[in-house]
């Protein structure tokens, strides 16, 4: 399985579209209990587009607007009857503060003129069924806005267009390789000479060009990449004692003292928390 791949499958994105069709007005997105990002696809016309404390922006048709983690915006059609318009929440399974969303720039553009690709070819699919009443129409537009995603991760990772964190170190052709180890044994205590070895470099240089690439030490990462996978196995509804000795410690109160430096509250408070806001 490549790189890529292991994340998805361990941080689960999905998302709906919630709208289709003429854009009338000005529609707000700016709930701050918000847990999603949004992707707004525009087929054409124009978009007055803004976001809080900044300047406005006008997107031209036809073109994709992506805003991997919640970020309070408007968009404005500058002429209603000529602006069609699809627009979907994406949802990630530890929230939107895992590491796969935090890599991500706070918003994606791309024109869509004349665009011939995977992700052309996706977008026309979604906008065929979007202003169409095929069967199972929601369905497939639901997947479809998911291999979007999966297409725009691709190209930020393959442009090096990546704030850092995880996709960075993905990105990186030796530091991708400490990460991957990290990725498929995080119960292992891995030291700094071990994983500089991996990543075929010196201790200095590598400890030096991780913290550069990714913004964090090596053992850092190691702790972040536990306590996500710690969410993800207590949204499952797993125990906190089983939790952590999957991730790598070897009682709940251990684990309990990491999470609550990393995140603020226990375990259990974390988990209340999320589902209240559910």
């Amino acid at each position: 399985m490549d790189k890529l791949s292991r994340i998805l499958g361990q941080f689960t994105v999905s998302a709906g579209v919630f709208y289709s069709g003429q854009l009338c007005g000005l529609s707000s997105f700016d709930n701050p209990k918000s847990q999603t990002g949004h992707i707004h696809l525009l087929k054409q016309g124009c978009l007055e587009v803004t976001e809080l404390g900044q300047p406005s922006q006008i997107l031209k048709g036809p073109a994709l607007l992506f805003y991997p983690r919640p970020m309070a915006h408007q968009i404005k059609a500058e002429d209603a009857d000529n602006t069609e318009i699809v627009c979907a929440s994406v949802l990630y399974g530890a929230g939107p503060d895992n590491p796969l969303a935090s890599s991500l720039p706070s918003i994606v553009s791309v024109p869509l003129e004349g665009r011939n690709d995977r992700l052309g070819c996706a977008v026309e699919w979604l906008f065929e069924e979007a202003f169409s009443e095929h069967s199972a129409r929601q369905v497939v537009m639901d997947r479809l806005c998911e291999i979007l995603i999966i297409q725009l991760l691709r190209g930020v990772m393959e442009a090096g267009e990546v704030d850092g964190g995880m996709l960075a170190g993905l990105s990186h052709p030796q530091i991708s390789r400490a990460i991957d180890v990290i990725h498929n044994a995080p119960k292992k205590n891995w030291s700094l000479q071990e994983l500089a070895e991996v990543a075929a470099m010196s201790r200095s240089r590598f400890a030096e060009l991780f913290r550069e690439t990714v913004g964090q030490t090596p053992g850092d990462y190691l702790t972040s990449w536990r306590i996500e996978l710690a969410k993800a196995l207590l949204k499952n509804d797993k125990p906190v004692g089983w939790v952590a000795n999957e991730v790598g410690y070897d009682t709940a109160s251990a684990l309990a003292r990491v999470f609550r430096k990393k995140n603020g509250v226990s375990p259990r408070e974390w988990l209340s928390n999320i589902q209240e806001n559910e």
